[in-house]
């Protein structure tokens, strides 16, 4: 198998081979032939690849291969926009750096502040954060940006919006002008590309299409209902469904929130995940998932990123995506590379079919409207 990882290095360091033989890959992906070479050659890159095709992947690997581990500085930091997106990169980083020496660190906003900094005593070569906390600790001089080689925007479509943008220029232009920028994301719109331009040089543009890569059945469905009758159809959605592993979209907090709490009521258990959950509710709701004890969770679109649970089986949208984009991010949830695939179920007001139905022309897809009768789905026609 360690043939695989070399196809990307001209020269492979031993624990790189270790690691991809514990792996379960065989060989790189679209994304990580053509982005891990322009990394190395030291290149700015904009990336897009859809969800599941191996983007984290794609810029740790030449990461890891240019950190020098005898320098105990920070070289690299990546940001992301939430908890679980940071904490799954940085799984993802310590367990293709071990045995190589190389340390590294998980700086997020709203974990105890004292604890990260004596990560950071530790002098990690690698950081990956989000951008409120890693700013944070720049303004308090405990991170030192004047050595790091290489900047991530990971989901960049998430962090050079205007809630973000700011933070995320003041991050970049703490660092010395010849540094490294990588900006990766499932989707990037024409503003997302010209923001980060603006902020790189000369940077080579990679797309990666559906059909470059071997992605797992998705089957895409919906079923129209009434505003008031949506619990009661994703109650009967649950219920009828063996085997349901479902993670649930919603636009509201308040809404998400009061909706677990009327399943919970109806004998469903059911976890909410949005971006003013604490630390340690999170933590709980997505163990409980993993573990079977929580059957659905409810979730923001901002939560949710960075969420990689390998057997989720239904993405259900409570409530239709804002944009195509939108979409696209929730469904990839489950059209993961090694996984079974699995189904999108949209419950629908009848005014929004004909939005759902742009959706589906837009991204090439078949999409079934669907009826439950005496507690199955079913065809509608």
């Amino acid at each position: 198998m360690a043939q695989g990882v070399k196809a990307l290095f001209t020269e492979t360091k031993p624990f790189m081979e270790a690691a991809w033989d514990k792996s379960e890959f065989s060989e790189p992906t679209a994304i990580q032939l053509k982005a891990v070479p322009k990394i190395l050659e030291g290149k700015d890159v904009i990336a897009e690849s859809p969800t599941g095709s191996g983007k984290t992947l794609a810029y740790i690997l030449p990461l890891l291969q240019k950190i020098d581990p005898d320098k105990k500085h920070v070289q690299a930091v990546i940001l992301a926009s939430s908890h679980e997106l940071v904490m799954q990169i940085h799984q993802e980083i310590q367990s293709w750096a071990a045995g190589s020496g190389i340390g590294s660190a998980s700086l997020i906003g709203g974990a105890n502040i004292k604890r990260q900094l004596e990560k950071l005593k530790k002098r990690p070569q690698i950081v990956a954060g989000t951008p409120g906390r890693i700013q944070e600790l720049i303004n308090k001089k405990k991170l030192k940006m004047h050595e790091v080689k290489t900047l991530v925007l990971d989901e960049a479509d998430q962090l050079l919006v205007p809630e973000h943008q700011k933070t995320v220029e003041a991050i970049i232009k703490s660092t010395l002008t010849e540094r490294q920028l990588l900006v990766f994301s499932a989707t990037i719109s024409e503003t997302v590309e010209q923001s980060a331009k603006q902020l790189m040089d000369n940077p080579e543009v990679i797309r990666i299409g559906k059909e470059e890569i071997e992605t797992p059945p998705v089957d895409h469905m919906y079923l129209v209902a009434e505003p008031r009758e949506k619990l009661e159809v994703l109650r009967k959605l649950i219920r009828g469904t063996d085997e349901m592993k479902a993670l649930a979209f919603g636009n509201d907090i308040g809404n998400l929130t009061v909706l677990a709490e009327k399943l919970e009521y109806k004998g469903i258990s059911a976890g909410v995940l949005h971006g003013d959950s604490k630390k340690q509710e999170r933590a709980k709701t997505i163990n409980g998932f993993r573990a079977g004890t929580i059957e659905l969770v409810l979730a923001t679109d901002v939560a949710a990123r960075g969420l990689d649970i390998k057997d989720i089986t239904h993405i259900i949208n409570i409530d239709l995506p804002a944009t195509v984009d939108q979409y696209i991010h929730r469904a990839g949830r489950i059209g993961r590379l090694g996984t079974a695939g699995g189904s999108v179920i949209s419950i629908i007001t009848a005014h929004e079919e004909k939005q759902l139905r742009k959706y589906s022309k837009e991204l090439n897809i078949e999409l079934i409207k669907k009826t439950i009768f005496r507690g199955r789905l079913q065809n509608a026609d």
